[in-house]
């Protein structure tokens, strides 16, 4: 079992990576709070997951909420149903909130244990690739409001991230390329050497040999652990790993979270900024090629769709969370690894790569 430590001034916490880590009893010693216990799951990860879980867990007081698994479940109606859930079973301060899925189980139950008494224990127990190099580690939690994607959250650290890289072996194909479009984002943004190397075995990766997938979870996670350890709530440095994110999120919602994997969108969005770097000169030619090459690899989208609304694009990208009052603040790349917030983009510069598809 690997570990990573995201070192924080206030309450770090550790990521656990490896195999069986989900019924690893010492873990779950070491990490609940005394209270009783609330897993938030969805249909479709709690039969394959949950009984592996509770033995972990022990004999413990354990309730289950599962929901519906998908992005349009991610909602203030899903929240207000777990918030109920843990005032029914009696919840106090001493108890904990267990995410046992993706990366919408692990917001809606982020966020349900941030406002619940004000916040409570939050223990991330990814299962997809997605999550565990991503959305499980840094406390952003949130819901999708009607007019875009997590404006409604909460920055709520969890205790403790248990990654089991033997629930990655279970993930579709299709599920699993997403996840990869993540880890690749590292090697975009700060990491040149991970991009080569993700590069190198690529199809090793394809195949899922374990020894490879626990060294890309592991170092994907390092990253993500780092930024957030240097800027926790978005300040600075952290908003590099929204490369791609603007992109993928106007994507998301303007195809009401029904055509497009998360992963998938931003995978369609790092090519984008990359165009839009090369575009504007701040990148020379060549990275958006490579970026696009191995996420064609890998299977993932690399385009917007045909028949696309540009200009309807554009206008969601200006709601963005990342926005600020005097303008839209986009993720851009220097070179492969090198990554900047750049906020000068002509909306002349912005429509033709949206258009030019």
């Amino acid at each position: 079992m690997k570990l990573v430590q995201v070192a924080l001034d206030k309450d770090p916490y550790p990521i656990y990576i490896g195999s069986g880590t989900i019924k690893n009893r010492s873990l779950w010693q070491r990490h609940l709070a005394p209270g009783p216990v609330l897993v938030i799951s969805n249909e479709t990860v709690a039969p394959m997951y949950m009984d592996s879980l509770k033995r972990g867990i022990g004999n413990r007081e354990v309730h289950e909420a599962i929901i519906p698994d998908g992005e349009e479940y991610k909602t203030a109606v899903c929240w207000k149903r777990l918030i109920d859930h843990l005032a029914d079973m009696g919840a106090t301060r001493d108890s904990t909130v267990i995410a046992l899925g993706g990366g919408v189980v692990g917001d809606l139950a982020g966020f349900t244990a941030a406002t619940y008494m004000r916040g409570i224990r939050v223990i991330q127990v990814p299962t997809t690739l997605l999550a565990q190099v991503d959305s499980a580690i840094g406390g952003k939690t949130g819901i999708n409001l009607r007019q875009g994607k997590n404006l409604a959250g909460a920055f709520h650290q969890p205790h403790a991230v248990i990654s089991d890289i033997d629930t990655i072996s279970t993930l579709p194909e299709r599920e699993y390329a997403a996840g990869l479009a993540e880890v690749l984002k590292y090697g975009a943004i700060r990491d040149a050497g991970f991009f080569h190397w993700l590069d190198a075995n690529r199809d090793t990766i394809n195949s899922r040999l374990t020894k490879v997938l626990v060294e890309m979870v592991q170092r994907a996670s390092a990253h993500k652990a780092a930024v957030v350890a240097a800027d926790e709530k978005e300040s600075g440095e952290r908003a590099l790993l929204n490369y791609g994110h603007t992109f993928g999120h106007a994507l998301e919602t303007a195809t009401q979270y029904q055509q497009f994997l998360h992963g998938e969108a931003v995978a369609i969005g790092m090519v984008l900024a990359a165009r839009l770097s090369e575009r504007i000169g701040l990148c020379g030619a060549g990275a958006a090629d490579a970026l696009q090459e191995l996420l064609s690899h890998w299977n993932l989208p690399t385009q917007i769709p045909a028949g696309s609304d540009a200009q309807q694009l554009f206008d969601l990208m200006q709601l963005d969370k990342k926005a600020k009052h005097d303008g839209l603040r986009l993720i851009l790349i220097n070179a492969l690894g090198k990554a900047c917030i750049y906020k000068d983009t002509a909306a002349s510069d912005l429509l033709a790569v949206l258009k030019d598809q």
